[in-house]
C-alpha cells in the first residue's frame, strides 16, 4: 500500500511538474536567429506547416511542440494567411495570438499630390516588399485590369499614405488608390457649383489637376481655379505652363522655352482653348474641391511672385505690370 501511494504521489508530482514546465514555455519568450524573424503565412497551410515555417525562419523551439500547442489550444484553424513580422522574441501563447488576430506586418507608401503617373509608378517599383507584378505591364493593360479599359491612367490615383501587407502586389495597392480617387471625385462633383463651366466629373478632374500643379501655397487654391473658371466661361485660352510641359514628356530639360509654349500640340493651353484631353497630374483632396467650387473672382489672370504665392489681375494692363515686377525685375 505503501509503495502504490508513493507511485501515485510520484506521478502526480511529475505530472505537475509537465503542467508547470509547459505553462512556462508558454509564457517564456522564444530565442530568434536574428531580428526580425519574417514569415508569409499562403491561404490554406496547415498548422502543422505553419509551425515548420516559423522555425525555420528563425523561431528558436522544435516545430512539433509549436504544432501541439497550435491543436491543443483549439485555434488552429484560426490562423490567418498573412506577412508576419517579429522584432523581438514573443512566448507560443503571444505568437499565436498573432496568427489569430491577423497581426501582420504592413509597410507603406506615399503618393504625393501633383505627381504623375510615371512618378507614381517609379514609387511603386520601389517600395519595399511590394511585388511589382504590373512592372512590365503597359498603361493600357494595367487600366483594363481595373476596368477602366480606354481611360488615360493619368490623374485616376488619389494621392495618399497607403498601408499594405509585405508580399502583396502593387496591383493591390493601385486599386485601392484609383477607387479612392473614384469615390472622391463622385464625392465633390456632387456638391459643384451651380454655375461650374465644366460638364462632367472628368473635366474637374483634369481642371483639378492642373489647379494642383499651378499652385504654391495653398491658400490661393481657390481664386487660381476661380481664374481658370473665368478663362473657360469666356472661350480664353488657359495658358497655363505644366500643361505644355506635361506634353514635352521625357524631354522637359526643366527650362520652358518660347518654341514651346508657340508648338502646338493637345497639351498647350497656349495655342489651343479648353481642358487638356487629360489630367496632368494626381489632384489632392483641397485641388479637386477648389476646381469644383472654386473662389469667386473677376480676375482673369495671375502671376507668381517668387515666394509661392501670386498676384492676381482683372485686366492685361495690370498683369503685365505685375509680370515685370515680379518675372522681369522691373518696376
Amino acid at each position: 500500500m505503501k509503495l502504490l501511494r508513493r507511485l501515485l504521489l510520484a506521478v502526480g508530482l511529475a505530472s505537475l511538474a509537465a503542467v508547470a514546465a509547459v505553462a512556462w514555455w508558454l509564457q517564456h519568450p522564444l530565442p530568434l536567429a536574428s531580428a526580425p524573424v519574417e514569415l508569409s503565412i499562403e491561404p490554406g497551410a496547415s498548422p502543422r506547416e505553419v509551425a515548420q515555417a516559423w522555425v525555420a525562419a528563425g523561431v528558436h523551439t522544435h516545430p512539433v511542440l509549436l504544432f501541439e500547442w497550435f491543436r491543443w489550444s483549439g485555434q488552429a484553424r484560426r490562423i490567418r494567411a498573412g506577412s508576419y513580422a517579429l522584432t523581438a522574441p514573443v512566448s507560443p501563447k503571444q505568437l499565436l495570438e498573432k496568427m489569430v488576430q491577423g497581426d501582420e506586418a504592413y509597410e507603406r507608401v506615399r503618393l504625393i499630390e501633383g505627381w504623375t503617373f510615371r512618378q507614381l509608378r517609379s514609387a511603386l517599383s520601389q517600395a519595399p516588399h511590394l511585388v511589382p507584378a504590373t512592372r512590365d505591364w503597359s498603361d493600357t493593360r494595367l487600366m483594363e485590369a481595373l476596368g477602366q479599359g480606354g481611360v488615360s491612367p493619368e490623374g485616376r490615383f488619389f494621392p495618399d499614405t497607403y498601408a499594405y501587407s509585405r508580399g502583396v502586389s502593387d496591383i493591390t495597392v493601385l486599386r485601392r488608390a484609383h477607387a479612392a480617387m473614384r469615390a472622391r471625385l463622385g464625392a465633390v462633383w456632387a456638391e459643384r457649383a451651380p454655375d461650374l463651366p465644366l460638364k462632367t466629373a472628368d473635366e474637374a478632374l483634369i481642371l483639378a489637376s492642373i489647379v494642383e500643379k499651378e499652385t504654391g501655397r495653398p491658400g490661393d487654391r481657390g481664386r487660381i481655379a476661380g481664374v481658370f473658371a473665368n478663362r473657360l466661361r469666356i472661350g480664353m485660352p488657359l495658358q497655363t505652363d505644366p500643361t505644355v510641359i506635361y506634353g514635352l514628356g521625357v524631354s522637359f530639360d526643366g527650362n520652358l522655352r518660347k518654341r514651346d509654349l508657340q508648338a502646338d500640340g493637345p497639351y498647350n493651353t497656349y495655342t489651343r482653348a479648353g481642358l487638356p484631353p487629360t489630367p496632368i497630374a494626381m489632384p489632392g483632396m483641397a485641388a479637386l474641391r477648389a476646381a469644383v467650387r472654386p473662389d469667386p473672382t473677376r480676375a482673369l489672370y495671375f502671376v507668381a511672385r517668387g515666394d509661392g504665392s501670386s498676384v492676381f489681375s482683372e485686366d492685361l494692363a495690370s498683369h503685365n505690370r505685375a509680370v515685370n515686377t515680379y518675372q522681369r525685375n522691373r518696376p
